[in-house]
């Protein structure tokens, strides 16, 4: 659960659900970034790691900088189903897998922390 500065709770699980839904997506991880202006305000963030077949398939050779807007594109008509407050703000995008455990769950606080490193 990621508390925003006002109050507000936001589950990732959620947004996660409808992010993995689209083609392009293999999996994806939403976090609280903490924002450059105000470090007690939190920005809903996602890693997005890309499905590099279908990308392929369907897009051929297409720069990140162009799958990256394609991919924001439909991350922001799924923030249009929520609150704004839930709306995502910023997104990374990868093709390399998060960090699991040895069940194949995402180690969130060690994807978080690597991500804040970087």
């Amino acid at each position: 659960m990621i508390v925003l500065k006002n109050g507000k709770k936001v589950f990732p699980d959620e947004l996660e659900i409808l992010i993995n839904r689209l083609d392009e997506v293999e999996e994806s991880i939403v976090f609280g970034m903490p924002d450059k202006n105000d470090k007690n305000d939190i920005k809903l963030s996602v890693k997005i790691v890309y499905n590099k077949e279908y990308v392929k398939e369907k897009y051929g050779d297409i720069t990140s900088e162009e799958l990256k807007n394609i991919i924001w594109e439909k991350v922001k008509k799924i923030n249009k189903t929520f609150p704004p407050y839930k709306y995502i703000k910023n997104m990374i995008l990868t093709d390399k897998e998060l960090i699991k455990t040895t069940t194949k769950k995402v180690k969130r606080q060690e994807e978080i922390k690597n991500i804040l490193e970087n």
